[in-house]
């Protein structure tokens, strides 16, 4: 049997580094491919550049915005995803409050008022135990410096004009695994839970005292997932 592929797309001011305990622990059973999404500012463009770097099939595993992208992928061709696992996401779209607060991000990052991820934000991505891991939160503060003001725009211009994904979910009957942090308060429990509920091959995977960054924060538990998702 062939070595499968694994496409992993990485979410807002995130890079590869976000999965490398994944990458290191998995590149055992799996060929891992990891786009650098934020040079696209549509969730097309952002599908079409990880399926060029794709085979013909492969596995998907999107983190946050990478699940929005990964959304996009089934919708242009979802023939060639084997199976899928949905990290940290949603399928729904943002309110409109949410709408407006990127649109003002996205404004301050323009008149060059872009300086990552600050030390404030911690609390809402990270489970309050991690907040003082440096191995957990320097990843975080280096890639959005990688990522830069330019990558953040195209990144939230992308996700602020993302379709709805729900009416998706239903068609899907590859082997899924949806995974979520308990205290997520960035894209909650109760979102994972929908999507869990509407995709009739899904496992939901809830793991505890873990906040946005389940890849980061719990990365055994995660990788360990998707070591069965990938095998079963």
């Amino acid at each position: 049997m062939p070595r499968p592929t694994l496409v992993l797309l990485p979410g807002l001011l995130a890079t590869r580094r976000v999965f490398q305990p994944q990458i290191d622990a998995l590149s055992d059973i799996a060929d891992i491919v990891v786009p650098e999404l934020w040079h696209h500012d549509s969730m097309a463009a952002m599908a079409d550049a990880a399926l060029a770097m794709a085979p013909a099939r492969f596995a998907l595993a999107g983190f946050s915005m990478g699940g929005y992208v990964a959304f996009e992928v089934l919708r242009r061709a979802s023939e060639r995803v084997e199976r899928l696992a949905l990290i940290d996401t949603q399928a729904t779209p943002d309110a409109a409050e949410a709408t407006a607060r990127r649109h003002g991000l996205m404004e301050q990052t323009k008149i060059g008022r872009f300086h990552g991820v600050q030390p404030s934000l911690l609390p809402m991505i990270l489970h309050r135990s991690h907040i003082d891991d440096p191995t957990i939160v320097q990843p975080i503060l280096d890639m959005a410096l990688e990522v830069g003001a330019e990558g953040f725009v195209n990144e939230t211009r992308a996700t602020i004009a993302r379709p709805d994904s729900r009416p998706l979910l239903v068609d899907i009957e590859v082997p899924t695994v949806v995974i979520v942090g308990r205290q997520d308060l960035t894209t909650p429990l109760v979102r994972a839970e929908e999507m869990a509920a509407d995709i009739s091959t899904s496992r939901l995977v809830v793991l505890e005292e873990c906040g946005h960054m389940a890849p980061l924060e719990r990365p055994a538990e995660v990788t360990a997932e998707l070591r069965r998702w990938l095998t079963q």
